[in-house]
């Protein structure tokens, strides 16, 4: 804690001391036994303050049965510690509205810290702690750093307010890394300076400093700091701040939907009360309703969001991969894709005990194409070759440029002779097809060699098919181009 930055906030002249009339309370409230007399005799002293307090404890935000209309009355029907935390409540507000500045947003701070009261209280009546009225006064007060921050530090600490956009764990954040110092550490200062007792400094001072030491389970800390986060559901201008809320809820009190959202609509029934109550200027705010609306629609965004990211992403992979795997020329797969595929086909077939078949495909005299029409010319062939190659080809099987001008088709489930008509089909539409460069006929022929892997003609690997695909290539080369040949296990390649 930046110790020195915080003796200059606490000197500020703008802090204002507590009015005399919450001296005396905070006296009183440090006396156990004090009568009930003594104590509505110093509320009743401050006509305004007795007219305050008489207005709220009539009023729907404590719902008594009966119209109350002395404060020795009230005393008797609360209790003396919620009457005296209410009266503290009114007369430390009034004495916080006092002071103004031009760049201090004060219907921000109200909105803030009236709904952080009055979240703290619901949720300290929802989990039966023993004085929600305390939580009340402590969630009323949890944001009065800010104040003095402003006042202290300037436009400075004003650039933080508006980068937090009213997320109070943001805010905190933001102050600790720039200041050394937050709001809820100048807060418990405040409290200090103003004489409060230690059950109530402590919690403004560590409501945001949960991983400190000695935090009791459900107590006032946890209450004021969860009440701060569902204030903000209502109170900031950033979106998507329920999910947290509830979330902590869950986490810190074991609290289940039907409760929680129970506490979230008291929170919006109780608040323009009293705003009417502390006589503050504040616009009214989205309900309850609404911000759940906007949860699910920026929940739907959100998931909508994360499949078309998803999406594109699973695209993007799917490109990478296909670049990886495809030839840049012809548009067919690669020599590495090739491998992998007529692996993993070899294997599948010889567990099958299905055929598997290899055609190897070589353009006829290509170096002559290259050396009479240009290596753009043999690009061209070689392109125009793969477009048509994989047209004629099933999603099944594959087609790959295995190197330079050679062609390699992998065809599953198909015998020798069914791979020989295949072979013979794709020559003669290679011959019929016209292709041109530069206004030139190119006329282009291939060879095919054609191996099979059955039941009857057993290769021991995939190396070994290919490498019969490559004799029965070489030996349509040798039989004249322009034609197919077979090559089968330890017998020799023969004609089609």
């Amino acid at each position: 804690m930046n110790h020195k930055l915080l003796e200059k906030i606490k000197s500020v002249p703008q802090l204002p001391s507590p009015p005399a009339i919450a001296v005396r309370v905070l006296e009183l409230a440090k006396q156990p036994n004090a009568s009930v007399e003594t104590v509505a005799k110093v509320i009743s002293n401050d006509p305004a303050l007795s007219a305050k307090v008489l207005r709220t404890i009539n009023s729907s935000f404590y719902g008594l049965p009966q119209q109350v209309t002395t404060i020795n009355r009230a005393l008797v029907l609360l209790g003396m510690q919620s009457v005296k935390t209410l009266a503290l409540g009114f007369s430390l507000t009034s004495a916080l509205s006092s002071r103004r500045s031009s760049t201090f947003d004060y219907t921000r701070f109200w909105r803030q810290s009236l709904f952080s009261a009055v979240a703290s209280r619901t949720l300290a009546k929802a989990i039966q702690y023993r004085d929600p009225e305390e939580a009340f006064l402590i969630g009323l007060l949890s944001d009065v750093g800010t104040l003095a921050m402003h006042w202290a530090l300037g436009r400075e600490y004003d650039v933080l307010l508006e980068a937090s956009q009213g997320d109070q764990v943001e805010l905190v954040r933001l102050s600790r890394e720039k200041f050394g110092l937050d709001h809820a550490q100048v807060g418990g200062a405040i409290a200090e300076h103003w004489k409060f007792p230690t059950t109530m400094a402590e919690p403004i001072r560590r409501h945001h400093n949960l991983s400190e030491n000695g935090n009791q389970p459900g107590g006032l800390i946890e209450i004021v700091y969860s009440g701060v986060l569902c204030g903000q559901v209502f109170a900031a201008k950033r979106a998507g701040l329920i999910e947290r809320a509830k979330s902590n809820l869950i986490k810190r009190f074991n609290l289940e939907d039907a409760r929680i959202n129970a506490i979230f609509q008291e929170i919006d029934s109780q608040f323009n009360e009293l705003v009417d109550l502390f006589e503050v200027k504040i616009e009214p705010g989205r309900s309850y309703h609404d911000i759940e609306q906007e949860a699910r629609q920026t929940l739907v965004e959100i998931t909508l969001q994360l499949q078309l990211q998803s999406r594109q992403v699973e695209l993007q992979n799917q490109q990478l991969k296909a670049k990886a795997t495809t030839d840049g020329l012809t548009g067919l797969a690669n020599r590495g894709r090739f491998a992998e595929f007529i692996g993993q086909a070899f294997e599948e077939a010889s567990r099958s005990r299905q055929p598997l078949s290899l055609l190897f495909l070589d353009v006829d005299k290509f170096k002559s194409i290259n050396d009479t029409h240009g290596h753009q010319a043999g690009d061209e062939v070689l392109e125009r070759l793969g477009r048509f190659i994989k047209s004629m080809v099933n999603e099944a099987d594959l087609a790959a440029r295995y190197g330079g001008e050679e062609i390699a088709i992998v065809l599953k489930d198909k015998d020798s002779f069914a791979a020989t008509q295949i072979a013979e089909c794709v020559r003669h539409a290679v011959q019929e097809e016209q292709i041109s460069f530069e206004g030139k006929q190119i006329p282009v022929t291939i060879s095919i060699g054609v191996a099979t892997a059955n039941a009857e003609q057993q290769f021991l690997s995939s190396d070994e098919l290919v490498g019969a695909a490559d004799k029965a290539v070489y030996a349509a080369k040798e039989a004249g181009r322009n034609c197919v040949r077979v090559c089968f296990p330890a017998v020799r390649c023969g004609a089609a």
